[in-house]
């Protein structure tokens, strides 16, 4: 290592080496020797990370910069070149997708682009999912008709094409539309892309009224319908701030194998989408070198670059000391005021850098207003998510994710209820333990007097559970929909809130909570409307207490699957039972047809003989055995059996 006195004090790059040359840490500071030296303070200051790297550093290189920007960009380019191990390495920076309209253009046309270019044209996005942008550019071009050839295909044109003859194209090639016209639908185009979907909605009805007191109703249908198409379009957009600000928001997320991080795009106060990144090996603690780390290789110059990046926290000694009081293990590691200085140094540098490639100002901000937290919590959940949707993630914490609840879903009861037209009715119960079937848990209960209704069956049946206590399970998962589910909701909710008041608070529930997951599995609707049963489906839906659509669970998703496996087992056992009431009470029927038998002598014949062909071999001495029954009567039950 180098010795203190020769390591420069101005502006650079650090390179920690290995034994076999390799670099395996690359880092940039304000001051050298400073941030160098920092790294040799007592191990109970430094993070598990950095502890691992200095036992494995024996060399390090110096690059000195004029500026502190010139270092940050250096660092960027070498991480980005060599990957170090002991480095935060993005490796995914793919290039996403934009909407650009070149308003320079007299008839300009919606292209979908991967890079913004300081042309004066208008970008809007981005956009993770190319496949979801091109649906969108579809959509647009079926309500808005804009031109779809390039420059040289509409320059050579003498006559319009097949879509100016469909309705989907203005012409501008054959002159057919001013271009005060045409820009007119530009307007509509960038109100949408730029969110303001509500005022292009008013706008539209607006000159729609318009041209139908004109009478003019050839133009007021096309308005009509472009409005139509347009509020179809909005109800599928994610959730709107009504600030109407243009920002990236970032959430974090950890569990024991690493750190994942969410950035939610929102665009005129709407996210328009997210990117999800996952980091193995990184703990908490890692979390504020992350975020650095994350930036300054997220962004580039031909990447759309928001005016305000919002983090979960701010990256000072106060504000990383309070706001993350839930991680004991960040609170020592970042006891250092001197690295925290640097890091607020550093975002300084950075919104410096991302300004310059903007041609605008660019703010870096912790969480501040109402709309920052809720935004940063979404990124957190989105976050969550990749984090339990990993490969090597067991299934009790991917269905933890997906019902958005902290604690694994490890028991899962589930019914059914069977019956023919209304005659022995059974519900079954299947219970899953750990992902594998719990057969001595399996019940089924016998419900009178339900003629058929499902809906009371299972009312009845919610009581009874209720009655019989613990264990709880995780989730409790209904053969049925949104009707079934607010059933048993209901009759769950009536039971806590007026019996089980302890044993309710002894979960530490809120008023009208159950202390566990309710849901509902139903079978996908054709186009008529009707359950799809068919073999091989796999888009059923899941549903929730008082919520009208189902949750996203994916089509053929390994979640799903396993659901539905659970589900059939339910439905078999459930239907198998129904039979063999259904047989029993046939039989019971034919003994109840003998002379010398009935209902008290049936029951204590069922009760020790498992069929009629056991009773009908059994001896006089053998039925003697039958409680109350003396050899007179068992001479007589005899001769009775060998009728069968």
């Amino acid at each position: 290592m180098e010795k203190p006195k020769s390591i420069p004090t101005g502006a650079g790059v650090y390179l920690y080496k290995d034994k076999g040359g390799r670099i395996i840490y690359v880092g940039k500071a304000r001051n050298l020797k400073k941030r160098v030296l920092s790294y040799f303070r007592p191990k109970n200051q430094l993070t598990a990370k950095t502890r691992a790297m200095m036992s494995h550093a024996v060399s390090i290189e110096f690059l000195t910069t004029n500026t502190e920007k010139e270092a940050l960009l250096l660092e960027a380019s070498l991480i980005k070149k060599h990957r170090p191990h002991y480095n935060i390495v993005l490796r995914d920076d793919k290039q996403y997708i934009l909407f650009r309209i070149a308003v320079k253009n007299p008839y300009p046309r919606l292209e979908v682009v991967r890079k913004v270019k300081k042309d004066g044209a208008h970008y809007f996005g981005p956009f993770t999912s190319s496949q979801a942008a091109r649906e969108t550019w579809k959509t647009l071009h079926t309500v808005f008709p804009l031109r779809r050839c390039n420059d040289r295909a509409m320059k050579n044109r003498v006559r319009p094409c097949l879509y100016h003859h469909i309705g989907l194209c203005l012409a501008p090639c054959s002159g057919k539309v001013s271009q005060e016209e045409y820009f007119a639908v530009i307007q509509k185009v960038e109100l949408f892309l730029s969110g303001k979907s509500r005022e292009l909605v008013e706008y539209i009805t607006q000159k729609m009224e318009e041209a139908s007191e004109k009478l003019e109703f050839e133009e007021a249908a096309k308005l009509r319908d472009q409005r139509i198409a347009i509020e179809k379009t909005i109800e599928k957009q994610g959730v709107v701030f009504h600030n109407g600000a243009d920002m990236d928001v970032m959430g974090l997320c950890s569990r024991g194998d690493g750190l994942a991080l969410a950035v939610l795009f929102v665009r005129g106060g709407q996210v328009i989408d997210k990117a999800t990144f996952f980091w193995a090996g990184l703990v908490m603690e890692d979390a504020n070198e992350l975020l650095l780390g994350f930036l300054t290789q997220f962004y580039s110059q031909d990447k759309d670059i928001p005016p305000r990046i919002v983090l979960p926290w701010a990256l000072t000694p106060e504000n990383t000391m309070q706001d993350n009081l839930e991680n004991p293990a960040l609170i020592g590691a970042l006891g250092a005021e001197y690295v925290l200085q640097e890091h607020e140094e550093d975002l300084e540098s950075i919104a410096a850098i991302l300004s310059e490639w903007r041609g605008a100002n660019v703010r870096i901000v912790a969480a501040r207003t109402k709309d920052d937290y809720q935004l940063v919590e979404m990124a957190k959940n989105n976050a969550r998510e990749t984090v339990y949707k990993r490969s090597d993630l067991g299934m009790d914490e991917r269905l933890a994710a997906l019902f958005k609840v902290q604690e694994p879903i490890r028991r899962i009861e589930c019914v059914d209820v069977s019956h023919t037209s209304g005659t022995a009715t059974k519900v079954g119960l299947v219970v899953y333990q750990d992902g594998k079937p719990h057969k001595s848990d399996y019940r089924v209960w016998n419900m009178e007097n339900t003629h058929g209704d499902d809906y009371l069956a299972l009312s009845q049946w919610a009581k009874r559970r209720a009655e019989h206590g613990a264990p709880w399970p995780h989730l409790f998962l209904i053969d049925g929909g949104r009707g079934q589910v607010n059933t048993v909701h209901a009759s769950f909710q009536e039971f806590f809130s007026a019996q089980l008041i302890r044993d309710a608070q002894s979960f530490d529930l809120e008023e009208g909570q159950l202390p566990f997951i309710l849901a509902g599995i139903a079978k996908a609707r054709d186009e008529q409307g009707h359950a799809d049963r068919r073999a091989g489906n796999l888009a059923d839906r899941i549903f929730l207490p008082n919520r009208t659509n189902p949750l996203p669970f994916k089509e053929g998703s390994h979640e799903l699957l396993f659901l539905q496996s659970i589900r059939d087992a339910t439905h078999d056992f459930a239907i198998g039972r129904h039979r063999q009431a259904r047989t029993k009470q046939g039989l019971d029927m034919q003994l109840l047809h003998l002379p010398h038998v009935g209902q008290e002598t049936a029951k204590l014949l069922w009760e020790h003989f498992k069929s009629l062909e056991e009773m009908k071999k059994a001896s006089v001495d053998e039925l003697m055995q039958l409680p109350k029954v003396g050899r007179k009567k068992a001479l007589q039950l005899w001769e009775s059996l060998q009728k069968l």
